[in-house]
Formats: C-alpha cells, sequence, structure tokens
C-alpha cells in the first residue's frame, strides 16, 4: 500500500512514462512504454470528458462508475491516433514492441495520465489519483501486474482502475485494491465481479 503514497510522478520517471503537459497526455504502447505518442485533447474533447464526469457527481460509487465510462472514452478517442483501436486484451506477449498494442504499464500509465488530467481540470470530486500499484513476483504464485489507482477521498480507500484486462474500449476493472491485491492469474480468466 505503501507504493500508492509516492507522488505519480515517480512511476512515469521509474516506466520511461512522460507527464501530462496541459492538454497533451502521452499515450504509452508497445509494451513497457516503448512508444509515447502525443494526443491532446481538444475543447470538444474536454467538454465530453467533462460531461462523463459529471454523471459522477452525486456519490463515490457514481463517480467510479463515470471514471469507467472515462477510460472507455479516452481508449476509443485515443484509438485511431496511436493505433490502438484493436489492442487486445490480457496477457499477449506476442505483441511485445508492436505499436499500438498496450501491456499493463501502459495501461497503468495511461489511465493515470487520463485521471490526473481530469483531476487537475476539477472534475473529480470524490477521488484523488494515486501513484500506479503493482502485485506479483511469479514466486508467489502471481504475475507480475500494474494498474492505475484512484483514491477515495470520503474514506480514503484505495481502488484500483485496472483496464488491461479487456480489449480497447471495454470496460476497465474498478476494485477495491485489497482484492486486487490478492487476485491470481487464474482469477484474471474469470469474470471480475466488484
Amino acid at each position: 500500500m505503501s507504493q500508492i503514497n509516492r507522488p505519480a510522478s515517480t512511476w512515469y520517471a521509474q516506466m520511461g512514462g512522460i507527464e501530462n503537459k496541459g492538454d497533451t497526455l502521452y499515450i504509452c504502447h508497445g509494451f513497457g512504454c516503448e512508444y509515447r505518442t502525443a494526443v491532446t485533447f481538444s475543447q470538444k474533447d474536454q467538454r465530453r470528458l467533462r460531461a462523463i464526469l459529471k454523471r459522477g457527481s452525486r456519490s463515490p460509487e457514481a463517480e467510479r462508475a463515470a471514471i469507467s465510462k472515462a477510460v472507455q472514452w479516452q481508449e476509443k478517442r485515443v484509438g485511431p491516433v496511436v493505433g490502438s483501436s484493436n489492442d487486445i486484451g490480457g496477457l499477449d506477449m506476442s505483441n511485445g514492441n508492436v505499436r499500438g498494442q498496450m501491456d499493463c504499464i501502459d495501461e497503468a500509465t495511461n489511465t493515470t495520465s487520463l485521471l490526473a488530467y481530469a483531476g487537475s481540470q476539477g472534475w473529480l470530486k470524490y477521488h484523488r489519483v494515486a501513484r500506479p500499484a503493482s502485485r506479483g513476483f511469479f514466486f508467489d504464485g502471481k504475475y507480475p501486474h500494474a494498474s492505475a489507482v484512484v483514491v477515495d477521498t470520503t474514506t480514503d480507500v484505495p481502488w484500483v482502475v485496472d483496464s488491461w484486462r479487456l480489449s480497447n474500449g471495454e470496460p476497465p476493472d474498478i476494485l477495491h485494491m485489497s482484492r486486487w491485491l490478492t487476485m491470481t492469474s487464474a482469477d484474471l480468466m474469470k469474470p471480475v465481479t466488484k
């Protein structure tokens, strides 16, 4: 849990990502942020993203549902620019170093960038963006994996926002971090319930 208390900037430095610059997000792809493509949100993009997140203004649970929709929107928005419209979800080692394909490092970075952007605009009412979290070391029976994290500011409970398991534009898993940390590779093959 201590890993999420460090600034998100430490994640970018460690993983080779690039932090947002104004309305420009740097989308990682090719596994491990091999490639970084700049995508600038237009005023139309900003209005759309704000409208999506505004639907979550009544509660933390509603905001997490809105965050899910925002991640789906971002993946569809950047897909044609980055070449990730056909990104394959889950463990797909055959696509390493392929432009437009994303591993969990890319997904965690991109989702963190989106959420940091939304936070900087004041569009998150109940959550703050944390540094992505990692789990698994092979010897513990878990495949190494990383995910974006938001913290519910009303309860101080961290939630992962994990868009890696499913293909581009599909709903991310949004899970209580304590549950996500205990998941095994076998759990990822089943539908994930909140």
